[in-house]
């Protein structure tokens, strides 16, 4: 293991205890997006990044979130973050980790994390090569979209476990897994892939 990657584990711990607290859904959540993929967009080097797409809770219309946009940016090489990006996004005030995968072609990708002025938490920026587990935080997104009542029952499950683990945010994560499992294997069979 690297010294950066024994940096990263450290501060992916330290990051993991931040207190969780999810607020109802915010219609400036989806303007907070749009204007930072415009900011995203003006800088990030425009071979690199394919695609940059709202992700994660709050952008599901009305659903209640954790109030930090994640924003995904599919890269087609991840080596090129840490000389190419990492400056660029530090400059914007992100702060950067690489950090282990949770699906992802590679074992680590890059995860940048920008604050308000209180310190907490306003963006993740998730810069991933395209694989089946982007396709499916898109798939998960959408599905919710379009099945509010699907929607309501993982708001409730965020509630209980955010009550359940409010200062583990790996426990939260782990817990919600079976859940949007379940959700993925319903959104494939309403919307087989092409052959």
């Amino acid at each position: 293991m690297t010294d950066t990657t024994n940096i990263s584990a450290q501060r992916i711990a330290e990051l993991s205890r931040e207190p969780i607290a999810i607020v109802p859904y915010s219609e400036e959540w989806p303007v907070r997006y749009a204007a930072e993929e415009a900011r995203l967009r003006a800088i990030l080097p425009p071979d690199l990044c394919t695609r940059i797409a709202h992700i994660g809770s709050t952008a599901v219309p009305g659903l209640s979130a954790k109030p930090v946009v994640d924003i995904q940016v599919e890269v087609t090489d991840l080596h090129r973050i840490r000389s190419e990006v990492v400056p660029l996004l530090e400059a914007l005030g992100y702060e950067f980790v690489w950090r282990p995968t949770m699906g992802e072609k590679a074992p680590y990708y890059a995860w940048f994390i920008a604050r308000h002025l209180d310190g907490r938490r306003a963006f993740h920026v998730h810069m991933v090569e395209p694989d089946e587990a982007t396709v499916d935080r898109l798939l998960f997104r959408d599905f919710l979209r379009a099945n509010p009542d699907v929607a309501r029952q993982y708001e409730a499950l965020k509630h209980d476990l955010a009550s359940a683990h409010p200062v583990d945010r790996a426990a939260y994560t782990r817990s919600k897994t079976p859940f949007i499992a379940g959700v993925l294997r319903r959104a494939r069979a309403a919307h087989p892939p092409l052959p």
